[in-house]
């Protein structure tokens, strides 16, 4: 009886002992630890504070510790340094731009076999619909002799330059977690974007702007909302950050009336010296984050009021985008995200509002709204590409061009009944992306529709397939790019996903 009381009692003290070691090393060791970190991440890199280093600490940190958004090299070599993604928010029917399927017209206005409706899911589509033939005229262009409609006659002239994917789908027919799934692979929310990522694993090659940069046109913001530019579990530093064409690109840039830029500076470094403290106590890399966001922010004010100016371009420049300065456009965008890549920002991500093609008025009918968009985004998008072509910058820059999914070739119906205009439904089966630039095969075409474009017979690709080629050009093997998060590495490319070699040069 005495040994075993002996023995609880000598298990008691050892689980004391133990939890007292556990409290000490978490309470008092990390700040010492943390002090070491922070003396490391702040001597000598402080924009702000001359230079001058933390009590004199001096550590072998790496130069992701001092600043986050520091240049790093690839682990692989890379075929392309900067993205600029070009978002079709709503979901551009490919029907009408770029896959071509002269049997649909054939069968336009006849009723769909129910074959194709048995177990598919549609958001709008009810009872029996009937089949929409292309609402464009088709020509084959350049020496690829890819598919162009005729909503499209600037894109004809750089269709040389772009590789397709004509069979892309996805497992999501909502605007908000298809355009998630899109962007941070997953269609829950809580996943870093694309753009996340990539500054994660590479940095900014510019000190003075964000890493990841944002522009909006359309009117509206995309049905996912910021979460598409958002940074999940990666420290918030990687997030995009949202810039403006009209008016200040940036809110609340300019300094208020009687503060001055040094005045400015001394309140930053007195904030910052709160934040640093707070750091050496908790140890929270988000304190690290904030402290960062500052002095970028500082250094914003004089930076992007520059690189966002597009009335110091020639006017022929404007012109062969066709902007309006002064205005919040897709045109504005194109010309800025040139800017922004040229001066070093890794990732520009354009999301353009408004193709979501319904047909449930004029402005949403394949007929006549789509027409429209398409004359928004073809003389900008055709002149960006052309641009980087004569600039030296399309060999390190890879544009990529989608939406969320893809429209069906039969024509919506709500409650049985056909709309008052010609629109197309939500389609996830098959829809068209492309590509162009750095390490991409010129004038490539991979994957194929069937007869009436409802799903892929060849080359099909997924959302992970494409994000695994743009990792790839970027110098990155998807399955080894992780970050450990509650207690398991994560991927953007989860656990799928292969490189789309097809398209590659």
């Amino acid at each position: 009886m005495k040994s075993n009381i002996d023995r609880l009692i000598a298990e008691k003290l050892k689980i004391e002992l133990e939890t007292k070691t556990r409290r000490h090393f978490i309470k008092q060791c990390a700040t010492g630890m943390g002090g070491l970190a922070l003396g490391s991440i702040f001597m000598g890199c402080d924009p702000l504070s001359s230079g001058k280093s933390i009590a004199g600490i001096n550590s072998g940190f790496s130069e992701r510790d001092l600043n986050p958004l520091a240049t790093l090299p690839p682990p692989f070599s890379p075929r392309a340094k900067n993205v600029i993604y070009l978002h079709m928010a709503g979901a551009p029917s490919q029907l009408e731009m770029f896959d071509y399927k002269p049997e649909l017209a054939k069968l336009n206005n006849q009723e769909c076999p129910q074959s194709l409706l048995e177990g598919k899911k549609f958001a709008f589509i009810r009872g029996t619909p009937k089949l929409l033939g292309p609402q464009a005229t088709f020509k084959q262009e350049g020496k690829s002799g890819n598919w162009v409609s005729d909503n499209l006659p600037h894109f004809k002239k750089v269709v040389d330059e772009v590789a397709f994917l004509k069979a892309v789908h996805t497992d999501q027919f909502n605007h908000g977690p298809a355009q998630l799934f899109m962007h941070t692979g997953s269609a829950r929310l809580g996943r870093p974007s694309i753009g996340s990522w990539v500054t994660y694993g590479l940095g900014s090659d510019n000190q003075n702007l964000p890493g990841f940069v944002v522009l909006t046109s359309g009117g509206k913001a995309p049905s996912a909302g910021k979460s598409v530019w958002g940074s999940g579990f990666l420290p918030s530093v990687y997030q995009g950050v949202q810039c403006r064409s009209k008016g200040d690109p940036v809110l609340y840039i300019d300094n208020p009336d009687g503060i001055s830029r040094d005045l400015k500076k001394n309140t930053i470094n007195a904030i910052n010296d709160i934040n640093k403290k707070e750091y050496a106590k908790y140890a929270d890399p988000e304190i690290l984050a904030r402290i960062n966001q500052y002095e970028m922010a500082y250094r914003m004010q004089i930076a992007v009021p520059e690189v966002m100016n597009i009335n110091n371009e020639p006017q022929h420049i404007k012109d062969m985008y066709g902007v309006e300065p002064g205005k919040e456009s897709f045109a504005n965008n194109c010309l800025l995200a040139r800017k922004l890549v040229e001066d070093g920002v890794r990732f520009v991500q354009l999301f353009d509002w408004g193709w979501d093609a319904h047909g449930t008025d004029a402005s949403t009918a394949v007929d006549l709204g789509l027409k429209n968009k398409c004359r928004e985004i073809d003389r900008p998008m055709s002149a960006l590409l052309l641009d980087l072509k004569q600039r030296g910058l399309l060999e390190d820059t890879l544009v990529v061009w989608g939406g969320e999914f893809g429209r069906t070739p039969m024509q919506e119906n709500r409650e049985g009944k056909t709309m008052g205009f010609k629109g197309r439904d939500h389609h996830g089966d098959a829809f068209t992306m492309w590509m162009a630039g750095g390490g991409i095969k010129k004038g490539a075409s991979h994957g194929q529709t069937d007869a009436i474009g409802f799903s892929g017979v060849d080359g099909r690709v997924s959302v992970h397939d494409v994000h695994a080629t743009i990792l790839h050009l970027l110098g990155f093997d998807h399955e080894q790019f992780t970050f450990d998060f509650q207690g398991r590495p994560f991927r953007l490319t989860d656990v799928e996903g292969e490189v789309i070699r097809e398209i590659l040069a």
